[in-house]
Order: structure tokens, then sequence, then C-alpha cells
């Protein structure tokens, strides 16, 4: 069963990304180390596969760039 788009938020949140807000359904969201992030869909949509790869990547991102 796919993940819900609010619980892909609170990832992002306990990773350490700020909502910025954003139109509609879409959500902007910002890192410290520089890294942006746009996030569609209401909150209590399925995630779509794509959406669940690209936030695990750039929490990954994050990581990295905390090292440097």
């Amino acid at each position: 069963m796919p993940r819900k788009i609010r619980e892909l938020i609170k990832d992002l949140e306990m990773a350490g990304f700020i909502n910025r807000g954003g139109k509609g359904s879409h959500r902007n969201f910002f890192h410290n180390s520089g890294v942006v992030l746009t996030l569609s869909g209401k909150p209590s949509d399925d995630a779509k596969h794509y959406q669940e790869k690209l936030i695990e990547q750039k929490i990954k991102e994050t990581i990295n760039e905390r090292k440097r």
C-alpha cells in the first residue's frame, strides 16, 4: 500500500526541511544546506512511487551536504 503525502511531509520535516508554502496542492520545501524540493498532492492522497524516491534522494542529499 502506498504511503500518504502527509507521511512524506512528516519525513521531510523530521529531516529539517522547512515548508515555505505554495499554490494549490503544491508545497515548497527548503533545507538550510541549500536543497530545495516541490511536492504536489493533497495530504490525504496516495504518494506516487517517484515522489517517494525523490524524498529519499533529497534527504540523502542533505546528509551529504552536511558532511562537506
